[in-house]
């Protein structure tokens, strides 16, 4: 069998070093810097995060969700309440969210307490989506259960096309609204050469969004 073999990829990182000093006081501030500049060195859709969660029996399970918010509040997504992520968010509502920024030699993980939108906030954002995304929340009503194949998916969109067509607006289901990761735990990646990687750790030490952070750097 022939094969690449991953043991074989190597990928050697330069610039320069991430230091302590240069660093501010909260983890989402850093974050929006470093978004800013993933968005401007052109990476495709910067705001793809892997969300792990932690399913009714315990085992954990990733899966790739966009970002559409952030603020000094926390990190938001949008999903169908129905879905596995929702159901295991409901009765383990903590999760981590990790941003591969491969690219550019960087990485940001966030760990903390998920809490749903409000109505306001949901409906906001389902307004601003595409209609086409709009009908596809209805015809995803049971997102993550098994489907016999495309055709039905297709069937179920086709069918939700028509109810809204004379609509001017599709409404947002009720089973469809978003969820805020609250940060306690942050981590900052960057590349170093031969391996020496710069990390700096956020832990929450206060209450509220303008809480203490401890700041660390780790080990590569």
């Amino acid at each position: 069998m022939n094969h690449c073999d991953p043991a074989e990829l190597r990928e050697p990182y330069s610039g320069e070093p991430l230091g302590r000093s240069g660093l501010p006081g909260r983890p989402m501030d850093l974050f929006d810097l470093w978004f800013s500049q993933a968005a401007e060195a052109g990476l495709a859709e910067p705001n793809a995060m892997v969300l792990s969660t932690i399913d009714p029996g315990g085992a954990p399970r990733s899966r790739t969700v966009l970002l559409k918010g952030f603020d000094a509040s926390g990190l938001r997504f949008f999903t169908n309440r129905r879905s596995r992520k929702a159901r295991a968010l409901e009765r383990e509502p903590r999760a981590a969210l990790l941003f591969p920024w491969h690219a550019i030699r960087r990485q940001v993980s966030f760990m903390g307490r998920v809490e749903p939108l409000g109505d306001a906030e949901n409906d906001v954002y389902f307004r601003s989506r595409p209609r086409g995304s709009q009908i596809g929340a209805w015809a995803s009503a049971h997102q993550s259960s098994p489907v016999s194949d495309r055709s039905l998916l297709e069937e179920r969109y086709a069918h939700w096309a028509a109810v809204w067509e004379d609509e001017e607006e599709v409404p947002r289901p009720d089973y469809w609204g978003g969820y805020r990761l609250v940060p306690e735990e942050a981590e900052f990646w960057q590349g170093g050469t031969d391996r020496m990687h710069d990390r700096f750790r956020y832990l929450r030490t206060g209450q509220g969004q303008d809480g203490r952070w401890s700041i660390d750097r780790l080990s590569p």
